[in-house]
């Protein structure tokens, strides 16, 4: 089993008081630029280091299916904006179940890539490569600084437009 990721990120104080007084729609709607922006830092590094663990003599790319998406449900369920970084397909019975496994194509520009679990957390028989994971852990303040970026550059437009 592998260990938990623990992070410690900083920047974030003024950034929380500037939203104190703002309406929860527009809270929401420069987080959700800001976030995707923060999940896009993530994603980009795990392409790149996909792309490192990747054998090119397969016509599947694991960093091609390397994809950030939001959770409507979680934003349903408990108002919190959430994107994932992940792999499409997941795990094989995943990916068999979802239609995602024949060939390339528009829910699989990668290919079957099921096999990127055996990379990131190893197997009894392979040492892990993790992509995904190192991908956040050495970038976690990376993403950090672009959200705060763009959350401000949203907050700074609102204001200029009177919106609170």
């Amino acid at each position: 089993m592998t260990e938990p990721l623990n992070v410690n990120v900083e920047g974030l104080e003024p950034l929380l008081a500037r939203m104190d007084n703002l309406s929860f729609d527009l809270r929401k709607k420069g987080g959700r630029f800001a976030m995707r922006k923060a999940a896009n830092v993530i994603r980009d590094k795990a392409r790149q280091n996909a792309a490192q663990v990747n054998d090119p003599k397969t016509p599947e790319e694991i960093a091609a299916n390397i994809v950030v998406r939001f959770s409507p449900k979680d934003f349903k369920r408990n108002g919190n904006l959430v994107f994932r970084v992940g792999v499409l397909g997941g795990a094989r019975g995943h990916a068999a179940a979802s239609g995602e496994v024949a060939g390339k194509g528009k829910n699989n520009p990668g290919g079957d890539t099921f096999y990127w679990r055996f990379l990131e957390f190893g197997t009894v028989n392979m040492p892990a490569q993790p992509f995904a994971r190192r991908a956040l852990s050495e970038n976690i303040q990376a993403a950090t600084d672009q959200f705060v970026l763009h959350y401000n550059k949203s907050l700074d437009r609102a204001i200029k437009r009177g919106e609170r």
